[in-house]
């Protein structure tokens, strides 16, 4: 089955302190590695800051309105994912609880991908 890990965290205010981001990275490296090598990875990237974001809403009419900005209106942002192609839900919350995002106040939503038959 095909699962989705969406990170959630809270954006820094400013750029966070290289003493602190290194060893994050260093963390997501060891954890994209760890998918990679258990045959599971399909897919995965950080995503841009919320200010690089834009919302599209299509109203009844067929109007389009852009707006700046993620559409939830929260104090957390997704900040990134992993797809991955794993046995069972089980096995995907194990590797959303190995993910760093897990981890320091992050959240990660585990969802299954929802596949549609060939037409």
């Amino acid at each position: 089955m095909k699962y989705m890990l969406l990170i959630y965290s809270t954006e820094p205010a400013q750029a966070p302190d290289p003493a602190v981001l290194a060893p994050m990275m260093k963390a997501y490296e060891d954890f994209t590695k760890a998918v990679h090598d258990a045959g599971v990875w399909l897919a995965g990237d950080a995503l841009q800051g919320r200010a690089s974001a834009t919302s599209v809403r299509v109203d009844d009419a067929g109007t389009r309105l852009v707006t700046d900005g993620p559409y939830a209106e929260t104090r957390e942002v997704l900040g990134g994912y992993y797809l991955l192609d794993v046995p069972d839900l089980d096995a995907a919350l194990d590797w959303a609880a190995r993910c760093p995002g897990s981890q320091n106040g992050g959240t990660i939503e585990v969802r299954p991908i929802r596949e549609f038959a060939a037409s």
